[in-house]
């Protein structure tokens, strides 16, 4: 492959125009960011979404990599005078790093090999003599004998003939075609093994990989992470199990060409080849590729889950009683008002004395009467069943007319203690800082999670088992997509809020919200200009992303970007209107009925602008202030509890979905433990993957199958549930 072939072959695996590609490319080689060219470049990409300007991003990487490799790799075997026209050719249409490297094996130095040391003996003859398979001799130790070197340390006819088998081995394992047709062969039929390596009690958590086997090619990724874990830990000893005797019939094949007196020393030399050099690297390949694809598996799903509680519907305008609780220490409590202000906090002992408990009712009570509070968020560890109970009686008995609803907190313990909690709330401790954050999560989860460390949010599987330098990349891309498609208040967002906007790091993020403290609220996004460190370009990254509710200009409200403003305001003069009509509720309502109207196609050939840009100018005008996650369902809040012992199989519940694995989906249906939806009962078809059906947020009515109270384990069903109770 060559430079220029890249475009196309990104191409040929998208299923998109080349011109695409290579619009992309270009874009992402300016430095635009991958937010900004999926939104405001979409006339110049042909509409690529985000995911597939993401893979153009990844394969142009690889792709890039790929041709640098080859390069090295022709300079190197040209250097040793080896590089012959079919080599170079087969080298120069290479795709993957696998087979460019299977091309290179036999010119790669390495250290002394038995098959150097026996070329240095002189033998490399009498090896190609044996792989000829001509008769030139009664046996093959006579042929050998003639290859004899006291100076050369050949002593024996045998030591010769051993000699020449290591480099045949040599050959044979380092045969470029060989290794793909026996890795093909491999993949399609052998079987990873497992059993237990230390005692049942040592290993309780991998029993169920005691004398366990599974094909290679069906082995999910979630147990190749679990059996990786296993053998890390020294509970599991593993293997690749393969029929060695047909593999090594199979290599001794491709050499034979015909009855000859070296037909058994050629057999021996496959057998030593695929032994001691070919499955080894095979195995470790095999195994590598499995951790790799397993690994790349669990990276998607955590991303996925994190984005759906990224972009969980805001309750916002609720004034929030935040309660983290505990035994030893307490309930922390924490109110902040509908802005996250934090209003008062305290703490309430409810899991001790009756007495206790009913003092901190009564404080409770005062606390939501004197400021108003409409809404509780628990946070779901340790008490939080009791924090339940507690909350639920206090609503009944007072006839309260408030919801409250569990809130993930993982996380809050972290947050709590971090230095931007420390630079956020200095004159609050941790406990309290946990309770705040419980609190604003449920108001603003995007605003509030991107503080956290996203493997502390606990949506994934085996996340610390997999290459976290990925895994970082991955969830990085992903709160920057999130955080660019809603869009952030520049007058209220945290500087962590403001440092995943494109085109901001963390420095400018900074320097913003100090512009802001010295000057006041930005009036108009051109006032970003002013702040330091943040220039033109980083400007038209980052403007259209970023909202200003009341300033001087509407449109600053909306997620049209600057560079479009005379376009949209030809739009509205067309309509005879104008952009304060954006600020005016009445006039809003007589606008949206005309954008209805619009034909975009003919009004993009009446501007001579792009349709795309002229699609997303009218949404915009349309619904100015606009938070997508508006049409998202409202979390599920509740009233009463529900106990363990008050389930049982037959029973319909509303839940919400709190992580999605490759096997199934946990619901969170109002008790402390949650129930499993298997895979095989998330529809009647075959479902490949859970996140084809569900999301982390999802709100879901399920049916239970069982209830184990001695294990704490609720089935759930979602395809048992009668079609009429969906929705």
């Amino acid at each position: 492959m060559i430079i220029e072939e890249i475009s196309a072959v990104i191409a040929r695996e998208l299923g998109i125009r080349r011109a695409q590609v290579e619009a992309a490319i270009r874009l992402l080689d300016d430095g635009n960011t991958v937010p900004f060219i999926s939104r405001y470049r979409k006339e110049a990409t042909g509409e690529l979404d985000e995911e597939q300007i993401r893979t153009v991003e990844e394969r142009l990487a690889y792709l890039r990599n790929l041709v640098k490799r080859q390069n090295e790799i022709l300079t190197k075997i040209e250097e040793q005078g080896k590089l012959t026209p079919e080599l170079r050719q087969s080298i120069e249409k290479a795709e993957k790093l696998t087979e460019l490297e299977d091309l290179y094996l036999p010119y790669k130095q390495k250290k002394r090999t038995r098959a150097q040391i026996a070329r240095e003996k002189g033998l490399e003859p009498l090896a190609s003599a044996m792989l000829l398979q001509v008769n030139t001799s009664d046996t093959a130790e006579i042929a050998a004998a003639s290859y004899m070197n006291e100076e050369k340390n050949v002593l024996t006819a045998a030591e010769a003939l051993a000699g020449a088998m290591d480099i045949i081995a040599e050959t044979i394992a380092e045969d470029a075609g060989l290794r793909q047709r026996l890795r093909e062969h491999l993949w399609q039929t052998a079987f990873l093994s497992t059993e237990l390596n230390a005692s049942a009690e040592e290993s309780q958590t991998f029993l169920m990989y005691d004398n366990y086997k599974e094909p290679v090619r069906t082995l999910p990724s979630h147990r190749t992470l679990a059996i990786n874990r296993g053998e890390k830990k020294g509970c599991l000893k593993v293997r690749l199990e393969t029929d060695h005797e047909a593999n090594i019939e199979r290599l001794y094949r491709h050499v034979y060409r015909q009855p000859s007196i070296f037909a058994e020393a050629l057999r021996l030399a496959a057998a030593d080849g695929y032994k001691r050099l070919l499955l080894p690297a095979m195995e470790r390949e095999i195994r590598t590729q499995l951790t790799e694809n397993a690994e790349k598996q669990a990276i998607h799903v955590f991303g996925a889950n994190l984005k759906q509680l990224l972009l969980q519907a805001p309750l916002a305008g609720h004034t929030v009683m935040g309660l983290d609780p505990g035994y030893r220490t307490g309930c922390k409590m924490a109110i902040v008002d509908a802005t996250g202000r934090v209003l008062d906090h305290d703490v309430l002992y409810i899991t001790m004395s009756e007495d206790a408990r009913q003092r901190s009712a009564k404080k409770a009570l005062a606390l939501i009467k004197k400021y108003q509070v409409t809404l509780i968020s628990i946070g779901n560890g340790t008490a939080s069943y009791e924090t339940e109970a507690f909350t639920a009686q206090l609503i009944k008995e007072n006839q309260l007319a408030i919801h409250y609803l569990i809130t993930n907190e993982a996380g809050a313990s972290v947050y709590s203690a971090s230095k931007l909690a420390k630079e956020e709330m200095p004159d609050f401790d941790v406990t309290v800082r946990g309770a705040v954050s419980i609190a604003r999560r449920v108001q603003d989860p995007l605003a509030e999670l991107v503080k956290i460390d996203p493997q502390a949010i606990g949506v994934g599987q085996y996340q610390h088992d997999v290459n976290q330098k990925e895994l970082a990349g991955t969830l990085d891309a992903t709160i920057e997509s999130s955080v660019n498609h809603v869009g952030v208040d520049l007058n209220t967002a945290s500087p962590a809020l403001l440092k995943h906007i494109s085109g901001i790091n963390a420095t400018i993020a900074k320097n913003i919200v100090a512009y802001r403290n010295e000057h006041g609220r930005f009036q108009n996004r051109r006032e970003l200009m002013n702040v330091s460190r943040l220039g033109e370009t980083a400007f038209t990254q980052c403007a259209g992303f970023l909202r200003i509710a009341g300033g001087t200009m509407p449109l600053d409200n909306t997620p049209v970007h600057p560079e479009s403003y005379r376009l949209a305001e030809k739009i509205l003069t067309r309509l005879n209107s104008d952009t304060e009509t954006l600020t005016d509720k009445k006039d809003l309502e007589f606008l949206q009925a005309k954008l209805k109207l619009v034909n975009p196609i003919h009004l993009a050939e009446e501007l001579k602008a792009g349709l795309p840009t002229i699609r997303d100018i009218l949404d915009a005008l349309a619904r100015p202030g606009r938070d997508p996650r508006e049409d998202l369902p409202a979390p599920l809040t509740r009233q009463t509890i529900v106990k363990l012992s008050d389930i049982k199989p037959g029973m319909l519940m509303r839940g919400t979905v709190r992580n999605v694995t490759d096997f199934g989906v946990f619901v969170d249906i109002g008790i402390k433990t949650a129930g499993l939806i298997h895979i095989s009962e998330l529809a009647s078809r075959r479902v490949k993957h859970p996140l084809d059906v569900v999301s982390v947020s999802d709100i879901l009515t399920v049916i239970v199958l069982s209830v184990d109270e001695k294990r704490g384990r609720i089935a759930l069903s979602l395809k048992q549930v009668p079609k009429e109770e969906h929705a």
